[in-house]
């Protein structure tokens, strides 16, 4: 992380105690948002997602696989991410470091928990083959507040992906490119993330603002008002008021974003 000059965090916190910020935002407003399907021709499901100056690509690959041993009739979702060293100064190349590992983690675990995808549809034989769906996130630009960014761009992904259909003949698994289906949707979330800074809690941090956040808050609720996860990040904690007003202003923000996933844009 990159070392804030005093003068600096001395400005961004009064801006933010006075409720103003830096780029003019209000504190619960979001940066610019757009969401684009379909942009990976060799994905079977694609999206770039771009909050602010924060990018993201994320694409699927289904793939025929053996289920886990404890859940034999379920389909199964993986999420990996990487954070280009093009994205930042301070990103290195390199396996995963703890920024990569929490990223997929948070993501996979709103996405999974919302029980967006029904994965018992995903089993094709029950204890011997399931459809895996790998997700890999690519950070193409970093300017604070990965996490609604990586949740909105696994969504769209998602809901682009498209499998093709898989019969059983005499124990055989027949794979019919012809008919490519999609993903068996039962509901959708998003997540939004807030950082204490002085006095306030201000909604998708850039990242200056997250360079001197002293607590962070990401809340991920489905498109049925179900908060189905939650993160916490810094040193400091939250009061039961700042955290009751944050999920207040998510859930009201979570049917805002929603909105970009109806009509993303195409190539």
């Amino acid at each position: 992380m990159n070392v804030i000059p005093e003068i600096t965090r001395k400005s961004i916190t009064n801006l933010i105690n006075n409720m103003e910020r830096a780029d003019g935002r209000a504190l619960d407003e979001y940066r610019e948002i757009s969401v684009e399907t379909g942009v990976i021709s060799k994905a079977e499901g694609s999206a770039r997602v771009k909050i602010g100056n924060t990018q993201i690509l994320v694409g699927t690959k289904p793939q025929i696989g053996t289920p886990f041993e404890d859940t034999p009739n379920v389909g199964v979702l993986m999420t990996n991410s990487e954070l280009l060293p093009m994205a930042a100064p301070n990103f290195e190349p390199g396996p995963p470091d703890e920024r990569s590992v929490e990223l997929a983690r948070v993501a996979d675990r709103c996405v999974r928990e919302s029980e967006m995808v029904d994965l018992e549809k995903l089993c094709i034989i029950e204890g011997k083959k399931v459809w895996m769906v790998f997700i890999d996130l690519h950070i193409l630009d970093y300017d604070g507040n990965l996490f609604d960014a990586a949740v909105l761009g696994i969504v769209a992904a998602l809901l682009d992906t498209k499998i093709p259909q898989a019969t059983v003949e005499d124990d055989e698994i027949i794979i019919n490119r012809e008919i490519m289906e999609p993903l068996p949707i039962r509901d959708k979330a998003l997540m939004n993330t807030f950082v204490k800074i002085g006095d306030q809690i201000v909604l998708d941090p850039n990242l200056e603002e997250e360079e001197i956040l002293s607590a962070r808050l990401s809340i991920g609720i489905t498109a049925s008002g179900k908060i189905c996860a939650m993160q916490k990040g810094g040193d400091d904690p939250f009061t039961k008021e700042e955290i009751m007003k944050a999920v207040k202003i998510a859930e009201g923000k979570t049917k805002d974003l929603m909105k970009y996933l109806e009509n993303p844009t195409t190539p």
